[in-house]
């Protein structure tokens, strides 16, 4: 009797045993999965930090660009308003020098011609006009 109770001892110890070592490669089955699926994960985490890099550099390229364009055109605008005002700028020049010049003549003919000059320059300018014209 005590030799059964002490082989029915021996035989529970035994299943406990192989019970405990079963959890334990279960345990560690799980535990390696959980440690594979981390891995996973956090590569999958570096996979989308790289891609998120990646698209954030080509966006702060194509806004680069975008703005070196934009500079370029408003650069290329306000060179066109200074060149057109430089040009309006110098048709008014030309203007009031041409009425400068003009009164001046005026008054140097006016101070130095008598009828008979007048008259002659007029007859000059006439003829000067018919060759130009045939």
């Amino acid at each position: 009797m005590i030799a059964a109770k002490l082989d029915e001892r021996a035989d529970r110890i035994a299943r406990e045993l192989d019970e405990a070592q079963r959890l334990r490669e279960e345990a560690q089955a799980m535990f390696a999965e959980y440690k594979r699926k981390a891995d996973a994960a956090g590569e999958e985490a570096e996979a989308i930090i790289a891609l998120a890099k990646e698209e954030a550099e080509l966006y702060a390229q194509e806004a680069k660009a975008a703005l070196d364009e934009m500079l370029e055109r408003r650069t290329a605008a306000a060179e066109q308003k200074i060149e057109q005002a430089e040009a309006h700028a110098m048709q008014e020049v030309r203007a009031v020098a041409a009425t400068a010049a003009i009164d001046a003549a005026r008054k140097v003919i006016s101070e130095s011609m008598d009828a008979k000059k007048a008259n002659a320059l007029i007859k000059d300018s006439i003829e000067d006009i018919k060759k130009h014209l045939h």
